[in-house]
C-alpha cells in the first residue's frame, strides 16, 4: 500500500485543504498484500472510499485511531480521508459549503491525481459520529452517487430521543455555536422535515425511482446517540425497499468500537 497525504487546492472552498489518501501498490513489504490484479485496475481505476472523520477530529484521525491502512491491503481499495472541520459535512449558514466540496470537488480532484473509477456501483462513503451522520446524508440524498454507505455512532441528527446533549454541539465555529454555525438555530428539533433533514431528499429520491446504495449501520449500546441510530433504524425499517443492514454491539462512543466496525465493514463491502 501507498500512503500520500495530499495537500490541494478546492475551487468550492476557495483554499487549500488536505485529505489523506491510501492507495493500492502492486509489490509489497512483509506482512501486507499486495493489490489484486493491478492490471486490470489501470484502466478501469479502483473502487473509492471515502472515509469521514468525527467532530473532535481531522484528515489524520484514522490512521492515528485504527489500522486502516492494513485492513484494506490486499482489497484493491482507495481510500480517501478528507478534512471536514466542525461542518457537520453541510453547506453551512455560517460557513463553508463542506457537503459540495466532500460529493462534488474532491472526488473530482482525487480523480485527477489517483486511478479512481468513475462506477458509482463502486464509489463508497462512511463514517463515525458527525462522518457518520454525514454518510447518511450523502447517501440519502446522492443515491446515484455511491454503491454503499457505513454510518458509525450516528443517525439522522435530528431525531435523537433522550440522550444526554453532546458537548461538541457548543464548540465554537466560525464564530457561533457548532448548531447555529452549521444550521442558523440550536433548535435542532425545529430542522425536522426541512432542507437540511436528509428523510426529505430520501423520501423524493424513492419517489423518483432512483436506486438507493446499500446501508451499513453500527452503533454500540452503551453509546450515548444509540437512541438517535435506533430511531434512524427504525425509519429504514418504514422503508424496506432499501437494502440495510443494522447491528448494535457492546461499546460506547470511542475508538475500540470504530476500529473493530471498520473491519466489519470492509467485510461487508465484498
Amino acid at each position: 500500500m501507498a500512503l500520500m497525504e495530499a495537500e490541494f487546492f478546492s475551487p468550492v472552498l476557495g483554499m487549500c485543504t488536505s485529505a489523506y489518501v491510501i492507495v493500492p501498490q502492486k509489490t509489497h513489504g512483509i506482512g501486507i498484500e499486495g493489490a489484486p490484479d493491478p492490471e486490470e485496475q489501470k484502466t478501469e481505476g479502483y473502487p473509492v472510499l471515502y472515509l469521514l472523520h468525527g467532530a473532535s477530529d481531522n484528515h489524520t484521525i484514522w490512521l492515528r485511531r485504527t489500522s486502516i491502512e492494513r485492513y484494506v491491503s490486499g482489497k484493491g481499495l482507495v481510500v480517501v480521508m478528507p478534512e471536514a472541520q466542525l461542518s457537520s459535512y453541510e453547506n453551512m449558514e455560517h460557513g463553508q459549503r463542506w457537503f459540495d466540496y466532500i460529493t462534488e470537488d474532491l472526488p473530482r480532484i482525487m480523480k485527477d491525481f489517483f486511478p479512481i473509477t468513475d462506477d458509482p456501483a463502486k464509489t463508497y462513503v462512511a463514517g463515525l459520529s458527525m462522518g457518520g451522520m454525514g454518510a447518511l446524508k450523502m447517501g440519502l440524498t446522492l443515491p446515484e452517487r455511491y454503491g454503499a454507505v457505513g454510518v458509525f455512532s450516528a443517525g439522522n441528527f435530528f431525531y435523537r430521543g433522550k440522550e444526554t446533549e453532546r458537548p461538541v454541539i457548543n464548540r465554537p465555529s466560525s464564530g457561533f455555536p457548532v448548531l447555529e454555525a452549521v444550521y442558523g438555530t440550536r433548535d435542532r428539533e425545529s430542522l425536522q422535515g426541512t432542507k437540511w433533514d436528509p428523510y426529505v431528499a430520501a423520501v423524493e429520491n424513492m419517489a423518483a425511482g432512483k436506486k438507493m446504495p446499500r446501508f451499513f449501520h453500527a452503533c454500540g449500546t452503551e453509546d450515548p446517540l444509540v437512541g438517535c441510530a435506533r430511531m434512524t433504524r427504525d425509519w429504514f425499517s418504514e422503508h424496506p425497499s432499501i437494502d440495510y443492514t443494522y447491528q448494535e454491539g457492546p461499546g460506547s462512543h470511542n475508538w475500540e468500537f470504530w476500529d473493530h466496525w471498520v473491519q466489519k465493514f470492509l467485510d461487508w463491502l465484498e
